[in-house]
């Protein structure tokens, strides 16, 4: 039986069983989205709203197919043409929401701590992070575990390589509590200047030897399993952290001649959007060992495990 979660707010919260319970409805749901008959009612009656301050391509839509397959009603809203132009604060935004007797609201912002804001006015709705700002996007953490989980017979004791600007992706954040608390070895690399140091947890992690810092790529990727790229976020970089891209490119892309020396097996990973030619090569991007699609195509069935989650439906595995 499913575990309760309440709201999807980021991986640290949940437990390992209920990671694995939502991973186990998307099992059950990916059987469906491949079906003929991929309508369902299990949320006929739910209105769920989406409310992204942010853009998004993948995320948003993903979330609004989730919700329609499973029956909901879905209303989306966006900062652009909504109350908040207006200057309307989340919290008010959260009193208007509530008063509406919706039942869950997907949130991305571009502050990090926003959904958590919103569950706390909530008396009855459920609260989805979609990503805040630096901080977390869980459900991208939980595709991405159902993606390799596809591919391996476990998670424990594999080497996870998350390479590049570690300290501003909050999907690194949320998949760093998901591998570990899968069992897995993670080892972050990258330039110095974009690898998190003072956060207490990440050193907690290092104390007990399931976490690896390091500004060697090769260090990280030597007999990886699996590894993931992350995109230069320029747009959350207020200073310079790198010289330059060149050199970024050439100490710390993830091409063919670094995987094949140090991984030549390992599966590779990006949680878009990408930019080939800079933290990724085109080569491996689009190589056998590539799984970039697959955790497009898995966005959907992970979000409908969610949402059916946070609105109560419960599955046996």
């Amino acid at each position: 039986m499913a575990a309760d979660i309440k709201h999807m707010l980021d991986l640290d919260l949940l437990s390992k069983p209920q990671i694995t319970s939502v991973l186990d409805s998307a099992l059950v749901y990916k059987d469906i989205l491949n079906s003929d008959m991929k309508k369902q009612d299990e949320l006929r009656g739910k209105i769920v709203v989406t409310l992204f301050y942010e853009a998004s391509t993948r995320t948003r839509m993903s979330f609004e197919e989730a919700g329609k397959i499973l029956g909901s009603d879905v209303i989306n809203v966006s900062a652009s043409g909504s109350s908040v132009e207006k200057g309307e604060s989340l919290v008010n935004t959260a009193k208007t929401i509530e008063a509406m007797n919706v039942d869950a609201v997907v949130i991305r912002h571009p502050h990090s701590g926003a959904p958590y804001i919103l569950a706390d006015q909530f008396a009855s709705a459920s609260v989805v992070n979609a990503g805040d700002g630096t901080h977390a996007h869980p459900t991208q953490a939980l595709l991405d575990l159902f993606t390799v989980l596809e591919h391996v017979d476990s998670i424990e004791g594999l080497k996870i390589a998350i390479v590049g600007d570690v300290i501003h992706s909050r999907v690194a954040r949320s998949n760093i509590h998901g591998f570990l608390k899968l069992g897995a070895h993670v080892f972050l690399a990258g330039p110095a200047t974009l690898l998190p140091k003072a956060m207490p947890w990440l050193r907690y992690y290092e104390s007990e030897g399931s976490l690896s810092m390091t500004t060697n790529v090769d260090e990280a990727l030597k007999d990886a399993d699996v590894v993931m790229t992350l995109r230069l976020q320029n747009e959350r970089q207020i200073s310079g952290y790198i010289p330059s891209e060149r050199e970024y490119i050439a100490n710390w892309q993830i091409n063919s001649s670094r995987i094949d020396k140090n991984c030549p097996d390992a599966w590779i990973m990006h949680p878009g959007p990408m930019n080939e030619g800079i933290e990724i090569s085109e080569s491996i991007a689009n190589g056998p060992k590539s799984l970039i699609q697959k955790q497009v195509e898995n966005g959907v069935v992970i979000r409908m495990a969610v949402l059916s989650h946070v609105c109560g439906v419960k599955h046996n595995k």
